[in-house]
C-alpha cells in the first residue's frame, strides 16, 4: 500500500510503498477513504508523543472494512465505518461502562500503532470501537468526527453539560474550535469565538458565533466579561498557556473550563487563585467513546449538525506529507481531509 512514512522526529515525510496491515485478533483492517489532518498529528511528528519509528501518522478516519480478525462478531467485509481516535481494549471496567476514551490499555492509530495516512489501517477491539456509518453521512464528514468534532461534542455535552441559553467562549477556531461553535449553537447556546486569524474568525461567524475576538488584540477575558458578564463554559481548543489562561479567566463565578487542546508544557501555569476563589470547575476531555456516537449521529442525520461544512479542502497523500510539518504555522480556516485513494 501507499503510506506517508515518518522516519525521524520532526523530519521530512515521504510517501512510499509499505506492507499492508493484517487484522489483529478482535480487530479489522479498513480501507481508508478519508482521514483528517489534525494538530494532534503535528504533535506526534514534532516529538511530543512517544512513537516508534518508522511511523505512519493519522488518527481521524472513515472507510470500508476489508479484513476481519478472529473473534469479531458485529462487523462484515464491506461495512462502512468510522472509529474514535481512542481504541479501548474492550474488556476493562472503563470500556464495559462505555468510557473507552479513558481505557488504561487503549490503542490510538497514528500514535501507538501505524495510522490512517495510508491506503489501509488496522484497528483494534472492533466490537467496542467501530461505529457504523449511515449511508447519508459521507466519508469526509465521518473522518472529521473521529477526533475534533467528537472531542468537541463530548467536551460540551458530556463534560461541561452545556445548556441552552448559556454563554460559551471557544478559544481557538481551528477544527476543534469550529466544531465546538457548531455544536454549541445547535444546543441553543451563545458563543464567543477567539482566534488570532481573521479567516478563522470569519469561518466561526459563518458557523454561527455570536461574537468574535482577535487573540492578541487586547485583554481577551476582559472583553468576554464585557459582553457576557463571564461565560458559563469556556474551552481551550488550542493548547497553549495563554489559551488555557484566557479560557479560565473568561469564566463567571462557578463556571466550567474544558481543556481539550494538548499542552506541550509538562506543568503549565494555571490561574488557580481564580479557580479557588470563584469555585471554577476544570474539566479534561479526551475524545469520545463509540458508545456515545449514536446521539451525535442522530443530530447529524437530522441536519442539526453539519460537520461537512467544516471541510475546507480534500488532498491526497503526497500533499498531506507536505502539509503536516507546516501545521504549526499554517492558517487554514477549516479542516483538511486526506483521501488516500486520490491520484492528486
Amino acid at each position: 500500500m501507499r503510506a506517508v512514512l515518518m522516519e525521524q522526529i520532526a523530519g521530512p515525510l515521504t510517501v512510499r510503498e509499505a506492507p499492508e496491515p493484517v487484522a489483529p485478533d478482535g480487530g479489522v483492517v479498513v480501507q481508508v477513504r478519508a482521514t483528517g489532518l489534525c494538530r494532534s498529528d503535528w504533535h506526534a511528528w514534532a516529538g511530543h508523543d512517544d512513537i516508534a519509528l518508522p511511523h505512519v501518522p493519522g488518527h481521524e478516519l472513515a472507510g470500508v472494512v476489508t479484513a476481519i480478525g478472529a473473534g469479531v462478531r458485529n462487523w462484515r467485509i464491506g461495512d462502512r465505518v468510522t472509529v474514535p481516535f481512542v481504541e479501548g481494549c474492550g474488556h476493562c471496567e472503563w470500556c464495559m461502562a462505555g468510557n473507552a476514551q479513558v481505557c488504561p490499555d487503549q490503542q490510538q492509530p497514528g500514535f501507538t500503532h501505524w495510522g490512517s495516512f495510508a491506503e489501509y489501517v488496522a484497528l483494534h477491539a472492533a466490537d467496542t470501537n467501530l461505529v457504523a456509518l449511515p449511508d447519508d453521512v459521507s466519508f469526509a464528514a465521518a473522518a472529521s468526527l473521529g477526533c475534533r468534532f467528537a472531542t468537541a461534542y463530548r467536551a460540551l455535552v458530556g463534560r461541561a453539560r452545556l445548556q441552552a441559553g448559556e454563554w460559551v467562549t471557544v478559544v481557538g477556531a481551528g477544527g476543534v474550535g469550529l466544531s465546538a461553535v457548531l455544536i454549541a449553537k445547535a444546543l441553543g447556546a451563545q458563543v464567543i469565538a477567539v482566534d488570532r486569524h481573521e479567516g478563522a474568525l470569519a469561518k466561526a461567524t459563518a458557523c454561527g458565533a455570536d461574537h468574535v475576538l482577535v487573540a492578541g488584540g487586547g485583554d481577551i477575558p476582559a472583553q468576554v466579561h464585557q459582553v457576557t458578564g463571564g461565560s458559563h463554559v469556556a474551552i481551550d481548543a488550542v493548547g497553549t498557556e495563554q489559551a488555557c489562561a484566557d479560557s479560565i479567566l473568561s469564566l463567571r463565578r462557578r463556571g466550567r473550563h474544558v481543556q481539550v487542546g494538548l499542552l506541550p508544557t509538562v506543568h503549565p501555569p494555571v490561574p488557580m487563585a481564580r479557580v479557588i476563589a470563584w469555585e471554577l470547575d476544570l474539566l479534561g476531555s479526551h475524545g469520545m467513546a463509540a458508545a456515545d456516537y449514536p446521539e451525535m449521529l442522530a443530530l447529524i442525520a437530522s441536519g442539526a449538525l453539519a460537520p461537512q461544512d467544516l471541510v475546507e479542502r480534500v488532498v491526497g497523500l503526497d500533499q498531506a506529507a507536505q502539509l503536516l510539518p507546516a501545521m504549526e504555522t499554517a492558517t487554514p480556516a477549516g479542516m483538511t481531509i486526506v483521501d488516500p485513494t486520490s491520484a492528486e
